[in-house]
């Protein structure tokens, strides 16, 4: 087991021991009214104005129609919770000594909080969580009313205020707004909430995450002070204290994230615990007491600093911090799921009061793994030898090695976070490991993500719930990395201290708790701000590095030495990490550093990979679509609004974003122009003489185009690998959807899969097989691709046929890809020498498949490549007919012609994936004569709304149904 010892420090008694009542504010009456009293309806806890509303029959679901418009005046008004306590009164005992605390997790967001006639505080952060001491106010109310009441002030006019303060600082006009202007960088609250070029802006209001009152009073001698287990129904009424944060950092010995070193492998590994710790008496002598009952590991009693008891007020926290030494080789190390295992193990914290024997015992779940981003510059002898461009290195190591990133951008899953379910959370993050990603970038401009919804899993003492859903918790299960950034996006901060001193409590707090989990891949300080400092230069670039290089970074090393800070989202890279410099503009020509983004809208240029940066890593790009037509059910009204340039539809485009709170949005038509475009181009043009499925193949057309664009860069940034760039990333935008209308998303708000996320499926594998075509040249290359850490051997077969589905030509060839890299199979100039001979580009296809043997696993993967435009494919009828087996299985046969981009849609009220016999997810494909096609469907029963759904209301449809019924 090892030697594990603690320091020993004051030595003590406890002079007296108390207890701890924990009561929910969702066990309040509350009311909710709006400024002049003209609304007062039931409110809760955790919830938002507008869901309340919602719950009282005052408005309208927000997702409906163009409730985002109608529903402004909610925004416009300013929104009273209030609640009577005197159900918490009855549950206090009559103590002379009893103290209470009122602990907010989460209130969003401008509130002044008062209680029985007391002002308590006035609060305007979204992201910190507040403790108050309010043990006057219940003692000693002013007035007769008995009440706990929050104010909140719209975010909109708060905002609008802040920027016309005398002292505020002035802002530059660069970058647009998306929806309500000139404010959201004035507000500590989730900038999308204000409108985002993929989401509505409804700027909510209210206490959106758990919140409690907690009391201690002196207990009788005659009652027990026995140690407690987690598990013990009379924990909560037996504890004198308050864990209210928490951080358990695991890193190396010797290691600093700060400078960027490789930690040593082999060195022991350092837990380290840091507690707040409110407490109502002295503890002179506390200890803690840290095992992993798994490893049958326990460490010795760890001496703490002192509790000063009631000689400190009691809403602040004494901090205490523990280190316990584990050998290396002992705990099994944590790895993304598509690299190893994600090991998780139950650390048992044990805090001692000393004197009286007093204990108390909590848990959580950890992981052991080492986590890097490279920055430094690539060797000399490297750039010899494996012909590297030389420059810097941008990648991440897990536990020592590089690794290739594969995932995807995630975003709000709601526009109302009081709403969001745990099941919600997991099915995005599990589709997001079945689609083969190992890696979810929480981006910068929505809210940080909670670590875990479970009172039997957060470290805060007495176990209670301190949000309303996972996120990292399942990161950590599912064995995915989370990329993590502080809610800074897109647009200018100001530097008033009114702004900045609440924002360093804000990234502290959430970066101590987010530390316990073995997902987090780094902090990143914001999103795209970086370019946008450079190119307005002067006074905001020297800010920008004033607030992320200088403050945000020196916060976020003060509270973590296992994961790596960078400054912002895409940048330029680093001149020095210790100290920490930025590149910004540094560089030398012929050199590649940072990393890159990539947006481009011409469809003419979707699949050209000369306009594809050449990068280390690429963490954003996308091309937006519709939604389904079934989405698109679950919110248009009327029969009309079924058409893809209705008023409702265009005014759920917010791409690009109208700058303003014009109505409907005067710039979508750019937006549907681009997808229109697109799929005109590359696709045959929808229309049929039903108006529905027009418009159904028409939304179903632009996710088909979309998952062809981001195929095609996927495959190009994964072939980097291997060249030059040494590209070991590839993130897409974007994930998950927080409405129903146009965005970049592959799981639609639903949960529904597009067909982007089908693709990703494939394109993900870890051995992939891809095309690769330059027009102008009339150059194919056929390339497999191995994110693998050993080298990788097996068979390619690629056949040529024609659209009625006979096979013209067909290759085989063996192949060995060694690590992180790629195998050339063929190389061809000149259609003439490429198609099959007597064929033209319009009358073929390429079906590519590849068998990949990774030890005991056999990985096969397909791919298609057709010579010239699927608008111009002389496609015949595919005449697809449908088996349903038993349960929900499908053998599609095409018994008439090819069927390109064979789709099933599951029916409404529905969530699952369609998957082979392997559970491979699968749809989306090319089905040939002669080769059926079985699938399942696996239905989320916990989010589906019909838990039997009939086989009948499967729809099955192919690129040829874009123009035949």
């Amino acid at each position: 087991m090892g030697r594990f010892f603690g320091v020993a420090l004051l030595v003590g008694l406890l002079p007296a021991f108390s207890r701890a009542n924990v009561f929910s504010l969702a066990d309040l009456p509350w009311c909710l009214k709006n400024q002049n009293g003209s609304i007062a309806i039931p409110g809760s806890v955790p919830s938002q104005a507008h869901l309340d509303l919602v719950k009282a029959g005052v408005i309208n679901e927000p997702l409906l129609g163009i409730n985002e418009y109608t529903e402004r005046w909610v925004v416009n008004d300013n929104w009273t919770y209030t609640a009577n306590i005197s159900s918490f009164l009855k549950t206090l005992p009559k103590s002379p000594t009893q103290k209470t605390l009122l602990v907010f997790y989460g209130i969003d967001t401008i509130a002044n909080i008062t209680l029985n006639g007391h002002a308590i505080a006035w609060v305007n952060n979204q992201f910190q969580q507040y403790v108050f001491d309010v043990s006057d106010a219940i003692a000693f109310p002013v007035g007769p009313s008995i009440n706990l009441t929050l104010t909140f002030e719209s975010a909109w006019y708060y905002g609008r205020n802040a920027s016309t303060r005398p002292d505020a600082e002035p802002m530059p006009g660069y970058p647009v707004d998306f929806v309500y202007p000139g404010v959201r960088n004035w507000v500590r609250k989730g900038q999308s909430d204000f409108g985002w070029d993929w989401g509505p802006a409804f700027v909510p209001s209210g206490i959106h995450k758990p919140a409690y009152f907690i009391t201690f009073s002196e207990a009788t001698s005659a009652e027990p002070s026995n140690t407690q287990s987690v598990m013990s129904p009379n924990l909560i009424e037996q504890s004198p204290i308050l864990v209210s944060q928490s951080s358990i950092d695991i890193f190396k010995e010797g290691y600093s994230a700060k400078t960027g070193r490789p930690p040593n492998q082999a060195a022991p590994w350092i837990v380290n615990v840091s507690l707040a710790v409110h407490s109502v008496v002295a503890a002179h002598c506390p200890s803690l007491t840290l095992s992993i009952p798994e490893l049958r590991l326990t460490s010795r009693p760890i001496a703490l600093p002192a509790l000063p008891g009631l000689g400190k007020s009691i809403s602040s926290p004494t901090w205490l911090t523990a280190q316990w030494t584990i050998p290396e080789g002992i705990p099994e190390r944590w790895f993304p799921h598509n690299l190893g295992t994600p090991k998780l193990y139950n650390l048992s914290l044990t805090l001692d009061l000393g004197g009286v024997g007093q204990s108390f015992a909590f848990q959580t779940s950890i992981g052991f793994r080492t986590i890097q981003l490279i920055q430094t510059p690539y060797p000399d002898t490297e750039v010899t030898a494996r012909g590297i461009t030389p420059g810097d290195q941008w990648h991440f190591e897990v536990n020592g090695k590089a690794f290739y990133s594969l995932g995807t951008n995630i975003i709000p899953f709601d526009p109302f976070y009081a709403r969001i379910s745990d099941e919600e959370a997991r099915w995005v993050i599990q589709s997001a490991v079945q689609s083969g990603q190992n890696m979810l970038r929480v981006w910068g401009g929505g809210v940080y993500q909670p670590s875990t919804s479970s009172a039997a899993l957060t470290p805060n003492y007495p176990p209670h719930a301190t949000d309303v859903y996972s996120f990292y918790s399942i990161c950590d299960e599912l064995g995915i990395l989370a990329w993590s950034e502080f809610i800074f996006s897109d647009d200018f901060y100001p530097m008033n201290y009114w702004i900045v001193d609440p924002v360093k409590e804000e990234v502290a707090q959430n970066v101590r708790r987010i530390n316990r989990h073995a997902s987090v891949a780094q902090w990143a300080g914001g999103n795209e701000i970086e370019g946008m400092a450079q190119d307005v230069g002067g006074r905001y670039l020297d800010e920008f590095v004033t607030l992320f290089q200088d403050i945000l970074h020196g916060v976020t090393y003060s509270a973590t030495n296992s994961s790596p800070y960078t400054v912002c989202s895409t940048t330029s890279g680093v001149l020095s990490i210790d100290p920490l410099v930025i590149r910004l503009g540094n560089a030398t020509y012929g050199e590649i550093y940072g990393n890159s983004e990539r947006y481009n809208y011409w469809a003419q240029s979707a699949f050209d990979a000369s306009t594809f940066p050449v990068s280390r890593f690429v963490n954003e790009f996308g091309f937006h679509s519709m939604p389904s037509f079934y989405s698109w059910e679950e919110v248009l009204q009327s029969p009309n609004d079924f058409h893809f340039d209705s008023k409702v539809v265009t005014s759920r485009c917010h791409f690009p974003p109208p700058g303003s709170l014009a109505w409907p949005n005067p710039r979508a038509i750019q937006g549907l122009d681009y997808m229109t475009d697109a799929v005109e181009l590359w696709l045959p043009t929808p229309g049929t003489s039903n108006s529905n499925q027009t418009f159904a193949q028409w939304c179903w057309s632009t996710q088909v185009f979309q998952a062809m664009a981001m195929y095609s860069q996927i495959a190009f940034y994964r072939l980097g690998a291997g060249r030059p760039e040494n590209n070991l990333g590839a993130l897409v935008w974007q994930l998950n959807d927080v409405w129903q209308g146009v965005s970049w998303s592959s799981i639609e708000y639903s949960g529904r899969w597009k067909v982007l996320h089908y693709v990703e499926s494939t394109i993900f594998q870890p051995v992939v097989i891809n095309p690769f075509w330059v027009a102008e040249r009339e150059t194919l290359q056929i390339v497999v691709t191995s994110d693998r850490w050993e080298s990788v051997s097996g068979e390619a077969q690629w056949t040529w046929y024609d659209w009625k589905g006979k096979a013209l030509e067909r290759t085989c060839r063996n192949f060995t890809v060694p690590t992180l890299n790629n195998s050339l199979l063929y190389h061809e100039e000149g259609l003439s020498r490429i198609l099959p001979q007597g064929s033209s580009a319009t009358d073929v296809w390429l079906h590519i498949n590849v068998t990949a043997h990774l030890g005991q696993e056999t990985v096969t993967n397909e791919q298609v490549f057709t010579p010239t435009s699927l608008a111009k494919a002389t496609l015949v009828d595919p005449r697809i007919e449908v088996t349903r087996g038993p349960g929900l299985n499908f053998t599609l046969s095409a018994k008439g012609g090819v069927a390109p981009w064979t789709w099933l849609d599951h029916p409404s009220g529905t969530v699952g994936f369609f998957a082979d016999s392997t559970g491979h997810p699968l749809n989306g494909f090319y089905l040939i004569p002669g080769a059926d096609r079985t699938v399942t469907f696996h239905l989320n029963e916990a989010l589906s709304r019909v838990k039997v759904p009939n086989p009948k209301d499967f729809v099955v449809r192919s690129l040829w149904n874009n123009t035949h019924i």
